[in-house]
Order: structure tokens, then C-alpha cells, then sequence
């Protein structure tokens, strides 16, 4: 794989729940925010419909409070939520605009998002809302920067952005690798263990074994040769 792209400075990581960052970027993220990169995160929904037995409305705080815990292990301080319903995300225009509306007010250099395809890997199907909410970035980054397309926008004064010059896709058809330190493998390891609840919920087995068994299935078994793959369009 070639190397991500290294010469830029703000990164907004769009995903639709709690927990999607942390399955797959989070690594990386740590990575760049050590080396004093920019980084936020805008999430679609709170993800209030993914613990079995727990009812949304108790759920959706629980699971941004884990979400905070989650940024935080990773050194990010910018963490939004657009209040979408978790499990029914439709393609729609209201849906592209808010997420115009983030690239605009963040003006990011790239975009990391998640698998928009039918499936993750062999025999996996990717959920709705992921399908969904990554075709939706997509597009939202071509609405960024296009005037005419949601003027709204800029008469509430947030301008078109065309500086989005890649976007990263996490679970997908990896292209490009960033290199990743010890130190970034092991708040990867803090951040998805935030999601303490959650992983519960999942299974019976320990959440440090089950988060372990996750970050180094994205960043490899050996810690010395550790990175993080994404599939890279460029805009």
C-alpha cells in the first residue's frame, strides 16, 4: 500500500455512531494528533439503538459519554453529534447539508469516514446506516465546495470549502497506510476500551480482550510494523 498523504494540518472524522472510529481509525488518529495534526469528529447519531436491553433514552447519553471518554484517549477535544436516529439514517438532502455544513465550519484538509459498500469483508454485510452515511460524506465533500448547491449555507456565513483534498474510508478496500507508533496502538487500545458498556453488551468475553483482538486485527499483530489502512479518493 502507499503511504497516506502527510502534508496537512486539520482532519474531521465523520462516522455514524459511537464506537465507528474506534474500530477503525482511532490508531491513526492518535498517530496524528501526537504529531500535532488537527483532529475532530462529527457523528451522525448517538447511537442510543445498540445496547440489547437498555432503552434508547438511557442508551444515547450512556453512549456519547463513552464516545467523549473515546476522544479523549486519542487527543480529541471537538466531538459533535447531529442527532440523527440511530439504525434509520436515509440518503437524504437534510443529511448531505449537515455534513456540508460541518466541512464548512471545520475546513478540514481531509475527510475520514467509513465503508459505504455493501459489504466490509467476504461473507460481512455492512449495516444500512453505514451504506448510508458513507456514500452521503462522499457527496457532502463535492456539496463543501460547490456554491450553488446548499447557498444556505453561506448566507449563514459558512463559505463553500473546496480544501478537502482526500477522503480516507476506513473497513473498505484499503489503498493507502499510515504508520503507526506504539504509544498511538496503545490509546487505539484506550479509546475502543472507552466503550465499556457496549462491548459488554456484545459479549460475555473481557473488554480488553475483545478491544484487543480488534486494534490489532486494523493494525497488525506486530507492533513494529503497525499502521492503519484506508481506501483513498482523492477530490
Amino acid at each position: 500500500m502507499e503511504p497516506m498523504p502527510t502534508d496537512w494540518d486539520r482532519a474531521l472524522v465523520l462516522m455514524a455512531h459511537p464506537d465507528d472510529a474506534e474500530y477503525g481509525a482511532a490508531a491513526a488518529v492518535a498517530e496524528w494528533t501526537g504529531q500535532g495534526k488537527q483532529v475532530a469528529y462529527v457523528l451522525a447519531t448517538s447511537g442510543e439503538a445498540g445496547i440489547a436491553g437498555l432503552p434508547p433514552a438511557e442508551s444515547g447519553p450512556l453512549r456519547e459519554a463513552e464516545q467523549r471518554a473515546a476522544c479523549a484517549a486519542v487527543g480529541v477535544d471537538n466531538l459533535v453529534f447531529l442527532d440523527y436516529p440511530d439504525g434509520r439514517l436515509e440518503q437524504t438532502l437534510d443529511l448531505r447539508r449537515d455534513l456540508a455544513r460541518a466541512i464548512r465550519r471545520y475546513r478540514p484538509d481531509g475527510v475520514v469516514t467509513l465503508n459505504h459498500r455493501e459489504t466490509w469483508a467476504p461473507g460481512r454485510w455492512n449495516s444500512q446506516d453505514h451504506q448510508v452515511f458513507g456514500r452521503s460524506v462522499l457527496n457532502a465533500v463535492a456539496d463543501a465546495a460547490n456554491e450553488w448547491i446548499f447557498p444556505e449555507l453561506a448566507e449563514a456565513g459558512l463559505p463553500p470549502h473546496a480544501g478537502v483534498r482526500w477522503v480516507a474510508v476506513v473497513s473498505s478496500q484499503p489503498t493507502h497506510a499510515v504508520p503507526v507508533g506504539r504509544e498511538s496502538v496503545e490509546k487505539a487500545l484506550a479509546s475502543l476500551m472507552a466503550h465499556e458498556r457496549y462491548l459488554q453488551a456484545l459479549s460475555p468475553r473481557p473488554v480488553r480482550e475483545q478491544a484487543l483482538e480488534q486494534v490489532r486485527m486494523v493494525t497488525g499483530p506486530d507492533e513494529a510494523g503497525a499502521r492503519v489502512a484506508f481506501e483513498l479518493f482523492l477530490t
